[in-house]
């Protein structure tokens, strides 16, 4: 038995069949005969989807082999319900990464599966279909001895899922946020397809063990300010966290930082010595505002670039020229410039639509993805006049205005009252809702 030291190495490797990938190996129990076997652990990446930990176990005494996969991956910091309506066939041939966490229905059958009874897989729209009939098919013939009356009432229902044509509606609800559906008009926006983060609900968090069932989360707040506050702001906080490429330990570093004509925000950084990873990611201060906020930028001259800009994330970007929409979310909090934000959204497209860039893509699709990255290029560059908008329902969200005090004349800000659904998203309950619309009506 050897133990596996990874040092300065990522915890989650890339999976490479030229390389003796090490795997640490521990003695457990068989479930078959009771004597012990032997359990091979290997923590990796699947492409298209995340970390993951790969187990095998073996037993030498009477041969039982089992496989089980399990994701590696962090939970996001909001759930995710993604609502697809399945027009075509073609719609059926969608890429779908369902973590174990995802809830699985479609109202059009009464039918759901439930999270943590199907494992993560990288599948599509027909895929989980069918793995529905096999699993609901196992079964039968034992139903059919036992209980020959359910089994009937599941034969019906088998038959109706093999029956099932477009158009439906898919509903796929990962309270973890690691679940994804893919959009073939990527990066434009899917019109069939509805993407909602949400906050999750104390019991949730309880359920991922995210929360202690005793726990309260009762925080109580120092009263004492002066001078304490203002060595807070010049101080640099550093804890323990783990990097979101690799999930090798680190230090992430965290300082308080006053935007000028907007407000406090707290801007956390690190930088992992194992995969060379650098993140940084920015928190409003001072909670939600009490109104929603669209900011529009027209880029007339490169020196727009050069704007510094503070997306949250409950931020949307769009870009209408482009018909290019960046979901809240996406990139998490951002402080930087609009160069190094354009920047960032092209990495994030370039890696999250590896279906549209990969040698198994459809060659319109490789076209398609290429031509608008060429686009955004040109925007970085400062070759292209487009206009920005940045909406976030939060209030959240900042672009630098060169001429403060005074009123910028390519830049327009629009403050609006949140819809109900935006107050959901937002985490709101219906006391909080009152208050902000009373806070809106008195600013109005």
């Amino acid at each position: 038995m050897t133990e596996q030291s990874y040092g300065n190495k990522p915890l989650f490797v890339d999976l490479n069949p030229e390389e003796d990938q090490e795997s640490s190996k521990i003695e457990s129990l068989c479930v078959n005969c009771e004597e012990n076997g032997i359990t091979q652990i290997l923590l990796t990446k699947i492409p298209h989807y995340k970390e993951v930990i790969l187990m095998s176990f073996e037993c030498e005494h009477c041969g039982f082999k089992n496989n089980e996969i399990q994701p590696g991956g962090k939970i996001q910091d909001k759930g995710v319900t993604l609502k697809l309506m399945v027009q075509n066939e073609t719609d059926m041939n969608r890429q779908v990464v369902k973590s174990d966490a995802a809830t699985v229905s479609i109202p059009d059958l009464d039918f759901e599966i439930p999270s943590n009874t199907q494992k993560g897989v990288l599948t599509t729209i027909e895929g989980m279909v069918t793995r529905t009939i096999d699993g609901l098919e196992q079964d039968q013939p034992l139903r059919k001895a036992l209980d020959p009356d359910t089994a009937i009432k599941i034969q019906d229902f088998i038959d109706r899922l093999k029956n099932l044509k477009p158009p439906f509606e898919m509903i796929l609800d990962d309270v973890t946020g690691n679940s994804y559906i893919e959009n073939p008009e990527a990066p434009a926006k899917d019109s069939q397809l509805t993407t909602t983060n949400y906050t999750r609900t104390r019991q949730q968090n309880i359920q991922l063990g995210l929360v202690a069932e005793d726990d309260e989360g009762i925080v109580e707040e120092d009263e004492e300010e002066g001078e304490g506050a203002d060595d807070l702001k010049q101080e640099v906080l550093s804890f323990q966290s783990n990097c979101g490429k690799c999930n090798s330990p680190l230090e992430t570093h965290m300082k308080l930082v006053n935007i000028p004509h907007f407000k406090e925000v707290v801007i956390m950084a690190s930088h992992c010595e194992s995969c060379g990873d650098r993140s940084n990611e920015v928190k409003a201060g001072g909670g939600i505002e009490p109104q929603g906020t669209e900011i529009r930028l027209n880029i007339t001259d490169p020196i727009d670039l050069n704007r510094d800009v503070l997306k949250s994330e409950t931020c949307t970007l769009k870009i209408p020229s482009l018909e290019f929409e960046l979901c809240s979310g996406t990139l998490g909090g951002k402080f930087t410039t609009l160069e190094g934000l354009l920047t960032d959204v092209k990495g994030q497209l370039s890696q999250l639509n590896t279906f549209k860039l990969g040698d198994s893509s459809q060659p319109s699709d490789n076209v398609k993805m290429k031509e608008f990255l060429e686009k955004l290029d040109k925007i970085i560059a400062g070759q292209s006049n487009v206009s920005i908008i940045l909406d976030d329902p939060a209030g959240n969200s900042y672009l630098q205005n060169l001429y403060a005090p005074e009123q910028d004349p390519e830049l327009t800000v629009r403050r609006y009252t949140r819809t109900h659904e935006q107050m959901e998203e937002l985490g709101l309950d219906q006391i909080n809702t009152d208050n902000y619309q009373a806070n809106a009506a008195s600013i109005l």
